[in-house]
């Protein structure tokens, strides 16, 4: 290890461009070293780090970044100026620094979220055991795609004003409903606001969770449509108070459209991708589960979910091309949160769900996967 060390020494002195390439190679294989900790504290090795790491890493090719990101997410040795540029960094890059580097504190990460992209900001809103100011930072700033995420992050706890910001901004943001219903922080209070804005599978999640009093659920659903035909303050008959409302007609919209195009034969897969580019996403969910005759609370959860291998195995079952599924990929998680999470490695490894086998052995694949996790 000695030798090693020398090694890197003797390639920090040189200022070819290849030898510092090569330096910065040997630093990133040394992170695999059991003992490279107690390498690294040596004040010739901190020396290097702090004096020339930083030029190294501007000047360094993206998948060397990639991987010294990867290396140095989860130590504690790492210059802090170093980490905190690798979190700014592309997003694959950013990504495993800011969902566990152990040196990125809570204004590093309020940082993150006034300056970096929407996707560095879920990043941060799904770390686990994040601190009250970053929590704050995220309720403030009001992106629904990071409070979904937030709101999805059961490691991260909510007070309760926390809970009821969450709540009053799913009014308008649809995506975090479903999450919220799921929060172990939700209230008996809070649930029967929430109830006046979730669809029908939602409400009978909440009435069994809290043995809710049909009287006091009539009230609120009652109210929310008398302030909304009253014109209340604040409240925008359109697009908020009788969100529940509109959902239920969507829904139920939906679900004829959808018997009229089986009926026509023309519901096919590539109406899939049409609908996610409407912006449908709940039209995309119960039309995969009609032509996949799968349950359309197992396509929502693949949908929410941290691996979407699951969701490109229901997309191979309806005989969905290959090439096409990165572009539902990406417009999914756009309008779900992020979510399904995984980034880039996930979605390269769904790929293998087009492989060489029969659309029904993908369909067996997907309802088992996605099964065990229902249970």
């Amino acid at each position: 290890m000695l030798a090693r060390t020398e090694e890197i020494l003797s390639l920090a002195r040189s200022r070819t461009p290849g030898d510092r390439e090569r330096l910065l190679l040997a630093v990133v294989d040394l992170c695999d070293v059991a003992d490279s900790a107690e390498i690294m504290s040596a004040p010739a090795v901190q020396d290097l780090l702090n004096s020339i790491f930083m030029s190294l890493v501007v000047e360094a090719e993206r998948d060397i970044r990639r991987r010294l990101a990867e290396k140095l997410a989860v130590v504690d040795w790492a210059p802090a100026a170093l980490i905190n540029v690798l979190a700014l960094d592309d997003i694959e890059i950013a990504r495993p620094i800011i969902a566990t580097s152990p040196l990125l504190q809570d204004h590093d990460l309020v940082r993150l979220l006034v300056e970096a992209t929407v996707e560095h900001q879920i990043e941060v809103a799904r770390r686990p055991r994040i601190g009250q100011p970053v929590i704050a930072a995220i309720l403030q700033q009001a992106e629904p795609a990071v409070l979904t995420a937030l709101a999805g992050n059961h490691q991260a706890a909510l007070a309760a004003s926390d809970m009821a910001m969450l709540v009053k901004a799913s009014r308008r943001v649809a995506a975090l409903r479903s999450p919220l219903v799921r929060r172990p922080e939700l209230t008996e209070d809070l649930a029967l606001q929430l109830y006046v804005w979730v669809g029908q599978s939602l409400r009978q999640s909440l009435v069994l969770r809290f043995r809710l009093d049909p009287a006091a659920l009539e009230a609120a659903l009652g109210q929310a449509v008398g302030e909304a035909h009253a014109g209340a303050p604040g409240v925008e008959p359109t697009t908020d108070a009788i969100v529940w409302q509109q959902d239920d007609e969507r829904e139920a919209m939906e679900r004829q459209l959808i018997v009229k195009l089986v009926a026509a034969g023309q519901l096919r897969p590539g109406y899939l991708l049409r609908a996610l580019r409407e912006g449908k996403l709940s039209l995309f969910v119960g039309a995969l589960a009609t032509l996949g005759d799968f349950p359309p609370d197992m396509v929502r959860q693949a949908m929410d979910g941290d691996q979407p291998e699951h969701l490109a195995l229901a997309c191979a079952a309806v005989n969905i091309d290959k090439s096409a599924f990165p572009t539902i990929l990406e417009l999914v998680r756009s309008l779900n949160g992020g979510k399904p999470g995984g980034g880039a490695e996930g979605a390269r490894r769904a790929m293998a769900a087009f492989g060489p086998f029969a659309p029904d052995l993908a369909a067996m694949a997907f309802r088992r996967a996605v099964g065990r996790e229902m249970v």
